[in-house]
């Protein structure tokens, strides 16, 4: 059996290629490049993006919390979209 490598990326760069990748409708990268996505490929990405936007949001949420935020304080925080700048 051949030895195989895993392809990564950071979760946000993935996502960013996937938000483009949706709004293009096709694919961008790898073997399938310039071919249009399917509706199941469509909603990978969809379920993706959702996903890295719950993490987000609970991550925000506990770090709220620990800095002795409330739970309504917490909960409006992490709703909020983008970070300090």
């Amino acid at each position: 059996m051949a030895n195989k490598e895993r392809r990564w990326f950071v979760p946000n760069k993935r996502a960013k290629n996937y938000a483009e990748e949706r709004r293009a409708k096709v694919h961008q990268r790898g073997q399938k490049e310039g071919k249009e996505l399917t509706d199941y490929e469509a909603g990978l990405r969809s379920g993706y993006l959702q996903c890295q936007s719950d993490h987000a949001g609970i991550f925000k949420y506990t770090e709220a919390l620990k800095a002795g935020k409330s739970k309504a304080e917490a909960k409006k925080i992490s709703r909020t979209i983008g970070g300090k700048k």
